[in-house]
């Protein structure tokens, strides 16, 4: 282990020791709050990663609907939330805490002194794990906070209340009114593709692909670390699935790093868009891919998203919209992928059969 990862290993350790009771006393009686005082909102997210990112989607649907005069702003890592948020009116401002904060200390003190610049009626933080996150809902000029661990009897009562995009829509649903059925309705993760950029991802797809009155499977070969599947695995699959879907047009996605586990072998789009890709994904019949943010970027499209899933738990990270699902690849025979991607293509099923 490098001396950077120990060093930050250590400091997670020790963070999360010193605010493990930070909030802890953030007693109801003293939280209840009227729906319609709440015009100013703050979530906190202090994470860079596409995918995290793009699993808040639903809880800005859910706060338009309860809050729908209240405008929100994002407590963040990196420089992903703007782009995906591009078309939610609802959100003003994103307030960045770098990447690398040891590399920019001045930028990493303003955003935390940016928490202070303006008061909040509502601040929810949607990690309660994170101990950047605690000290910020603490730290922040707010009315009310949740933490995120207020309501722990959310994951008792609902199976899938522990998945990422749902808990915290789970959390504002029981804080506002304990007694409601939570799981009613939940909103789907969304990118609010403008209809010039569908029609732009429709043109790009169609000078990719061969046949543009084919359907189109898309698949995305790579992921990070231990996630990703190797050439040895995809090629063969790559195989089975030109046998399979002869009458389909297939594509790749490629990523930031240009690299495919099948060779190139097929046509394939690179961009550094998101919103260019999720276009290119929207027109898609089928997009296959193993545990990634770009896997969630085809839930966000949407297109009905196969996650395969090797190390992490789809219970927490399946891709979240009708039509999607995630499958267990380990003891998984290929074939079974190709039947549920078979299911997926020829209707318009609300669940996946797992």
């Amino acid at each position: 282990m490098s001396g950077k990862k120990t060093i930050n290993n250590i400091r997670r350790r020790v963070l999360g020791q010193l605010t493990r009771t930070v909030g802890k006393h953030n007693a109801r009686s003293l939280m209840q709050l009227n729906p319609a005082t709440i015009e100013r909102i703050l979530i906190l997210r202090p994470n860079h990663r596409l995918g995290n990112m793009l699993l808040t989607t639903p809880l800005v649907q859910e706060i338009e609907q309860r809050f729908p005069n209240a405008s929100i702003d994002f407590f963040v890592k990196g420089f992903a939330a703007p782009v995906i948020y591009k078309e939610y009116t609802s959100v003003k401002r994103f307030i960045h805490l770098p990447k690398k904060h040891f590399k920019e200390p001045i930028r990493y003190v303003r955003a935390w002194l940016a928490l202070r610049s303006k008061p909040y009626d509502l601040v929810i933080n949607l990690t309660p794990s994170s101990s950047s996150g605690r000290l910020a809902t603490q730290f922040a000029r707010a009315t009310h906070r949740l933490f995120g661990d207020e309501m722990q009897e959310a994951s008792a009562r609902f199976a899938d209340a522990i998945h990422m995009a749902k808990t915290p829509i789970y959390n504002l649903r029981l804080f506002l009114n304990p007694q409601v059925d939570p799981s009613i309705d939940l909103p789907t993760m969304s990118l609010r593709l403008s209809d010039t950029e569908k029609e732009r991802g429709k043109a790009l797809l169609n000078q990719l692909i061969s046949d543009p009155g084919k359907p189109t499977i898309a698949l995305y070969t790579f992921a990070t670390g231990a996630k990703c599947y190797s050439d040895a695995w995809w090629m063969p699959f790559l195989e089975q699935i030109k046998e399979r879907f002869s009458n389909h047009n297939l594509l790749e996605i490629l990523p930031v790093e240009n690299v495919s586990q099948i060779h190139f072998s097929i046509p394939s789009l690179y961009s550094k868009d998101i919103r260019e890709m999720a276009a290119v994904l929207a027109h898609c019949a089928v997009f296959v891919t193993a545990d990634c943010g770009i896997m969630h970027l085809g839930s966000a499209a949407p297109v009905a998203t196969i996650g395969l899933f090797s190390v992490t738990n789809p219970a927490v990270y399946e891709p979240y919209n009708p039509g999607s699902c995630a499958l267990k690849t380990e003891n998984l025979k290929m074939e079974r992928i190709l039947d549920q991607m078979q299911e997926v293509n020829a209707s318009s099923i609300s669940k996946c059969k797992i």
